[in-house]
């Protein structure tokens, strides 16, 4: 999502194409970040376009429309304001207990809600995304989907938050 004001910002360099890794630019990113929504609101228009289909059939294939009707303009979307949301997700993520690779991958997930299980760097990382298969691509230093290097994502009907080890210090340019 963006503000007005950041799309007069970038609107005139918009690209033809690719533009999901063109935002996680440096360039464009300047610091910033984007909220997505739990349930997607996106089309794809299969295999035709300028991706010629590329992650169609291992991703994008598998994403449904939404049937519910939602009034956003009735909701109190305050905790997506910076501050609320990210107190609520460091909330989130500490008391989601931490668990190994190994478990997770052996679907040991115990009677939790929600886990964490740590990557050390962007190889670890794509492992592990390949593995789940989920989207392992990096821009810019930018993992898809990330939030302050945080990819969250359900298995098993539990969340589970792929959360960087504690030597990281933000996005590489």
């Amino acid at each position: 999502m963006l503000t007005k004001d950041v799309f007069k910002e970038i609107h005139d360099r918009w690209p033809p194409a690719w533009w999901d890794d063109w935002i996680r630019m440096p360039e464009q990113r300047r610091d910033r970040a984007c909220i997505r929504p739990e349930i997607s609101r996106t089309s794809n228009f299969g295999r035709s376009g300028v991706s010629k289909g590329q992650f169609f059939d291992t991703h994008l294939k598998f994403i449904h429309h939404s049937t519910a009707n939602v009034h956003f303009t009735q909701l109190d979307l305050s905790y997506l304001l910076k501050d609320n949301y990210d107190t609520a997700m460091d909330s989130e993520l500490s008391a989601a207990p931490l668990i190994t690779w190994d478990q997770l991958r052996k679907r040991q997930l115990g009677d939790n809600s929600a886990v964490r299980v740590e990557y050390s760097n962007s190889s670890k990382f794509q492992m592990m995304a390949r593995s789940l298969k989920l989207m392992d691509d990096f821009k810019s230093g930018v993992a898809r989907t990330a939030y302050r290097g945080v990819v969250t994502f359900m298995l098993s009907g539990v969340r589970v938050y792929l959360v960087p080890s504690n030597n990281w210090t933000g996005y590489s340019s």
